[in-house]
């Protein structure tokens, strides 16, 4: 490999930024009302080619073989490395409480996918740490946080999210071959029995201290798969946990907060905020704030990365476990404020977007992408 002193650097200092500080404050929230359940059909996933191979080390981009003639990682141009830039923590109250969450698969739209439980039982912190979500900036540009971290104690029991096959157990999922120093440390990664539009899905769960299961196992939602765990570059114990879509690949995650079932009465906010020119704004703060109770978030949209927005939402920013109701958001832009109400629906994705100087628009996603989106099969 061309640079791999350079290479190790980046991915220690990508894994190492997974943080683990976890400030709460008590907030009893009133519960939601409950929705039936909507009948939701899995689609199948297209069955992988006899010859068709996973790649272990995870690596979708171009990659250099090493002496055994095995690929040893990307190959990284020196010029692309920019300063490093760490999450700025938050201090935004997180309430300790959550109703049940909604039985999977659970989609009001054919748009929506929340198909997969959390890889954290209901009776612990199941939800992602706040000022570290899908899409956070480590490098500047176009480094990205690939998965969503849930600080839960050392010794927790990780489960599956969904029925499927575990096609990785152990040391490696980055660099392959069992590597002890793989920034992802002790890993699993299970394919599903089901996918989304003829693609398959993978979940992935790392820093892992103990493994319970092993390749080409079959697994159910909720059958243990280790625990939580300090191993690989952390800062503290964690559950650092990505969705993968098409290919089981570091470069072809999408937000877990948009796949991962909302507690029930709760819903999903997901937004589209760019410049006036149309550009995507990157790593900007965004305020929420419920009308109901004053209760606040702050969410940073992603890094410059456009591989990993959803195909229908086309989003900059997710944040999931709002409470229904109504809310106020809040962007600063050009050293102006503003400011516009979106409703929160229980078991729902809300949309809004913003352009710079035009202010927000509730048109919804891109029209030719409505349109041109296959239906459901």
């Amino acid at each position: 490999m061309k640079h791999p002193p350079l290479l190790l650097f980046l991915v220690l200092l990508f894994m190492t930024s997974c943080q683990s500080n976890f400030a709460v404050k008590t907030t009893q929230l009133p519960q939601g009302t409950q929705s039936n359940q909507p009948a939701v059909e899995l689609i199948p996933a297209q069955e992988t080619k006899e010859n068709d191979e996973i790649t272990s080390s995870g690596l979708s981009m171009p990659v250099s073989p090493n002496e055994n003639g095995s690929n040893s990682g990307p190959l990284l141009n020196e010029a692309e490395v920019m300063k490093l830039t760490f999450p700025t923590p938050m201090t935004e109250p997180v309430s300790l409480w959550r109703p049940p969450l909604y039985d999977t698969p659970w989609a009001l739209s054919k748009y929506d996918h929340f198909y997969f439980s959390r890889p954290i039982a209901a009776d612990q912190v199941n939800w992602p740490l706040p000022d570290y979500r899908y899409g956070g900036i480590i490098f500047d540009p176009d480094i990205v946080h690939t998965g969503i971290d849930i600080p839960a104690k050392r010794g927790t029991t990780v489960i599956a999210a969904g029925k499927g096959k575990v096609i990785w157990a152990g040391y490696g999922l980055f660099y392959g071959s069992g590597a002890e120093n793989d920034p992802y440390g002790l890993a699993v990664s299970v394919e599903h029995d089901f996918g989304y539009k003829g693609q398959k899905l993978y979940t992935i769960y790392a820093h892992l201290d103990r493994i319970d299961v092993e390749i080409g196992q079959a697994v159910e939602t909720g059958t243990p798969l280790g625990l939580v765990g300090l191993t690989g570059n952390t800062t503290g114990p964690h559950l650092h946990f990505e969705v993968r879509i098409e290919e089981d690949s570091f470069y072809k995650t999408r937000n877990p907060e948009l796949w991962i079932a909302p507690p029930q009465g709760w819903g999903v906010l997901a937004g589209d905020f760019r410049n006036t020119n149309g550009s995507f704004l990157d790593h900007h703060l965004v305020s929420i704030r419920s009308l109901a109770n004053g209760q606040k978030w702050e969410v940073y949209t992603y890094g410059s990365v456009t591989i990993h927005k959803d195909n229908y939402y086309q989003e900059n920013m997710v944040i999931s476990d709002l409470p229904a109701g109504d809310y106020e958001v809040e962007v600063e832009y050009f050293e102006e404020t503003y400011t516009c109400q979106v409703e929160i629906n229980p078991g729902a994705v809300s949309y809004i977007k913003f352009i710079g100087k035009n202010g927000y628009d509730f048109s919804g996603p891109p029209v030719d992408i409505v349109q041109n989106w296959p239906d459901q099969e």
